[in-house]
């Protein structure tokens, strides 16, 4: 496979439960995670330590996602709802309710303020961030929402569950998906567009990473994970993709395995 033993930058000691989630500071400098422990905890790369624990979720949080600005975070939790909070008060600013059920996923679109959400109620939500309001509420799933993400462009959203159904959504036009794609029997985790929005990568159960091209549906396998794999992601410049599993690896996949050349 290629995979190449990575360097540890930062241990961190302070959640008292298990991490679920985690997303990088715009700036690079800082990064949030998430845990069974039910708080938000922000940590600084060049202090080595956590600098900010932010409490309010009453039950597990699963994700968070960083306004572009870097000042806000948004988080989202079991008890059904999804919190933004400043960064430079500690506070929470809003407490987003209108999922029924578990918000497994949370992620602004880049340089706006429209947030995206999913959750085990099988329905995507799309937030005006600066007024807490809900704009439109997606239904299409038949199984829990595991996971939800913007295109670069912003104007499509992906969307995968617990059944293995990946759905490409026209945000403009959300009333049916635009495609749907099969990722296998078990549960799709995570899913992510390429740099260039041509590529979507799936975490799943079944201990693949589907590649999906977009335009054709065609779906390729990497294999590696002896476990579920959990969490997935691309690199900056769409030729390498990272996953995580169950098994306690992460794998690199380069580009000659991607086969992605031809997406710029």
């Amino acid at each position: 496979m290629g995979c190449q033993v990575g360097q540890m930058m930062l241990t961190g000691e302070g959640h008292s439960d298990w991490l679920s989630g985690c997303s990088f500071h715009p700036d690079g400098s800082k990064l949030a995670t998430t845990s069974g422990d039910t708080t938000v905890r922000l940590w600084d790369f060049s202090r080595g330590c956590c600098v900010l624990t932010l409490s309010g979720h009453c039950q597990v949080t699963w994700g968070c996602s960083f306004h572009s600005c870097g000042h806000f975070l948004a988080s989202c939790s079991a008890d059904k709802t999804v919190k933004l909070w400043d960064l430079k008060s500690q506070l929470c600013l809003l407490t987003l309710r209108r999922h029924t059920t578990s918000v497994n996923s949370v992620c602004f679109l880049p340089f706006s303020n429209l947030l995206l959400s999913c959750s085990a109620d099988k329905t995507l939500a799309l937030w005006d961030a600066r007024l807490g309001v809900c704009t439109t509420t997606i239904h299409g799933h038949l199984h829990p929402c595991n996971h939800a993400s913007f295109s670069p462009a912003g104007n499509v959203v992906a969307s995968c569950d617990s059944s293995g159904v990946v759905n490409l959504w026209d945000i403009r036009k959300p009333a049916s998906a635009m495609a749907t794609v099969d990722a296998g029997s078990l549960g799709a985790n995570q899913v992510v567009f390429s740099p260039f929005g041509k590529m979507l990568a799936v975490a799943c159960s079944d201990r693949l990473v589907k590649l999906v091209k977009v335009d054709s549906r065609a779906v390729s396998t990497l294999s590696g994970h002896s476990d579920g794999v959990q969490s997935v992601t691309f690199d900056h410049t769409g030729e390498s993709v990272m996953s995580a599993g169950s098994d306690g690896l992460i794998n690199m996949w380069s580009e000659h395995e991607l086969g992605t050349k031809t997406e710029r």
